[in-house]
């Protein structure tokens, strides 16, 4: 017997695809701007970031993001399209947040560049919008209705795969929490140096898109096919924050439990993203009804 949740064989509505496909184009260009101008954020974001690690760090948070969006704007029914939904709204709240506590930081006046300006009010603009734009979005796509399909099928994840996906979303979640409500004390547990504000966004992407809420969920949705959006934007990070290494890994210390936990924390996101995509690979799973 198919488990099913309420609308979940119902077409994601046009209205959803529209805002995920804007959602990913927002991140895709934040990311653009993070990781080919990350030396020069004074002029080409939203607030001056002095260590470049981070800047790209964010940058390919941000494109590995969209991976996640665009999945979910292609998925034909509600019940592959929603674990990507949630993350965004999160995210984008826990971010507009972030941005009004820290409100002095951002190049919002006449003293900076008119590049930096326009990226900080168009920053604002999105993250007060985006919120609320994805509520209206989620309320409308709560009316939509549709014949079940073969979307609402099950195929379950392996015990293990699901322990790993509980315990990367409480590592990811307590770390972004820490970094949301304690920064100074949370950033010296991180692998290279964080201003308080970097710190809050860090944790921002951590708690909503960075795969701490979307890999609980995926834990809780336990379905192969529907957490597959979860695997591509986890390989994704993976192999873009390796590339931020290369680039500017020296901004580690090395030496440090930090670096090593850092490192291990990327071992484990690629570890779970290449078993998911696995699954769906090769069919592996079992179908079953909901527990």
């Amino acid at each position: 017997m198919s488990r099913r949740h309420a609308g979940a064989g119902a077409p994601v509505t046009r209205g959803m695809r529209v805002l995920l496909v804007v959602a990913a184009v927002l991140v895709f260009l934040a990311g653009f701007q993070l990781t080919v101008f990350a030396t020069r954020t004074a002029e080409w974001f939203s607030w001056t970031i002095d260590v470049p690690m981070t800047a790209v760090f964010l940058g390919a948070a941000y494109w590995s993001s969209a991976v996640l969006e665009v999945a979910g704007a292609r998925s034909r029914t509600w019940s592959r399209a929603r674990l990507t939904v949630w993350p965004v709204l999160v995210f984008t709240v826990l971010t507009l947040v972030v941005t009004l506590v820290h409100l002095d930081k951002f190049h919002l006046g006449a003293e900076h560049p008119a590049s930096a300006r326009g990226v900080a009010w168009g920053w604002l603009a999105i993250y007060a919008g985006v919120p609320l734009a994805m509520v209206v979005g989620l309320a409308l796509q709560a009316r939509a209705t549709g014949a079940p399909t073969d979307a609402d099928d099950v195929r379950r994840l392996p015990a293990a795969l699901r322990g790993l996906l509980v315990g990367l979303a409480v590592l990811l979640l307590v770390a972004g929490v820490a970094l949301l409500l304690a920064p100074g004390w949370a950033a010296e547990a991180w692998a290279w140096p964080l201003t308080p504000l970097t710190a809050r966004a860090v944790g921002a992407w951590l708690v909503g898109l960075g795969l701490g809420w979307a890999a609980g969920q995926a834990a809780l949705v336990d379905d192969a096919a529907s957490v597959r959006p979860v695997g591509l934007t986890g390989a994704a990070f993976v192999v873009l924050e390796a590339v931020a290494l290369l680039r500017y890994g020296d901004a580690l210390d090395w030496s440090g439990w930090q670096a090593a936990a850092y490192v291990a924390g990327l071992v484990w996101i690629a570890l779970v993203s290449a078993w998911i995509l696995a699954l769906r690979a090769g069919g592996a799973g079992a179908r079953g009804s909901s527990r």
